[in-house]
């Protein structure tokens, strides 16, 4: 008979009610940064936002890199890289039993007043042209914002790296749930792309997917570190940040380039450029207007 893994839930359901425990130290927000920020949004006409892992930490889901609190901080592993998971079967299956293990209550996370907040800019206020996020968790659509750009992708897809076929991630975890029946449960913890840890055991246990086309390789629809943003993604958020009037970034340290390269861009066309982030950002000398507050204690107040 197969071995049974199983794992509990309270530890993980603990985790997700208890968000604050993902979202760095942080002061009050002061009045005057919130009349400060209120006036760059009511001058603001076409105005793109680019959001981060800050934003979702409110929702529970932890970013990598915060003080104390984020994922490099809270462990030593590191995210898959894409060229280990195109030349390593066993990189695969690992990040899929992981991925797997985790993605029911992933998928489960909710947006919080942030996410809302900015809905209400765009389709309330109509003062955002276009929505650009690092984050794969899909909650501004979930929020409801329309002109949305995942700029990482998105874990709720997932494609073909042989024929390019695409599959929604809810059918691909259903598939995998009948081809690994003997696993079920879920780990401790989170990360930002769904990602959890798991034993030994259930790696070697779990069945991997595979494209029901070709038989290729699947991956979930993110670039992985080491991989490019699509061309044609970077290409029209360069579009919008040109077409609009100010750019406005929310809960990113702007780590990787390709979201400190959009900074930059608006800062070289002139464009009026505001930072909310709890600790410093890669832009902070690049920009005139940087708030340190959670996104969370400010943007609701004004929206």
């Amino acid at each position: 008979m197969s071995k049974v893994i199983l794992y509990n839930f309270n530890h993980l359901r603990k985790n997700f009610s208890t968000i604050s425990c993902y979202v760095p130290k942080h002061n009050p927000v002061q009045d005057n940064d919130i009349e400060i920020l209120q006036e760059f949004i009511q001058k603001s006409m076409k105005m793109v936002i680019l959001t981060g892992a800050g934003i979702s930490t409110e929702s529970g889901i932890p970013d990598y890199r915060s003080e104390e609190v984020g994922m490099y901080a809270r462990t030593d592993r590191r995210p898959v890289q894409y060229q280990d998971f195109l030349k390593s079967s066993e990189t695969r299956k690992r990040y899929w039993a992981r991925n797997f293990i985790g993605f029911d209550n992933f998928s489960k996370v909710k947006p919080n007043s942030v996410h809302y907040s900015i809905r209400n800019l765009e389709v309330e206020h109509d003062k955002v042209t276009k929505l650009v996020t690092q984050n794969v968790d899909s909650l501004h659509f979930k929020a409801g914002s329309k002109q949305v750009v995942e700029l990482h992708g998105t874990a709720f897809k997932v494609v073909c790296l042989s024929c390019e076929a695409e599959y929604d991630r809810f059918y691909i975890q259903e598939r995998l749930k009948e081809v690994n029946s003997h696993l079920f449960g879920t780990s401790e913890g989170v990360r930002p792309d769904g990602d959890v840890e798991i034993s030994q055991d259930t790696q070697d246990m779990f069945v991997p997917p595979s494209c029901e086309s070709c038989g290729g390789i699947l991956k979930p629809d993110i670039v992985f570190f080491g991989d490019n943003v699509p061309k044609i993604r970077v290409e029209e958020v360069r579009n919008s940040v040109t077409k609009s009037d100010s750019l406005l970034i929310l809960g990113s340290s702007l780590s990787v380039f390709s979201g400190y390269r959009i900074v930059l861009q608006a800062v070289e066309e002139g464009k009026n450029v505001a930072i909310v982030n709890i600790g410093p950002t890669r832009a902070d000398k690049d920009v005139k207007l940087k708030i340190n507050a959670k996104c969370g204690d400010i943007l609701p107040k004004i929206c």
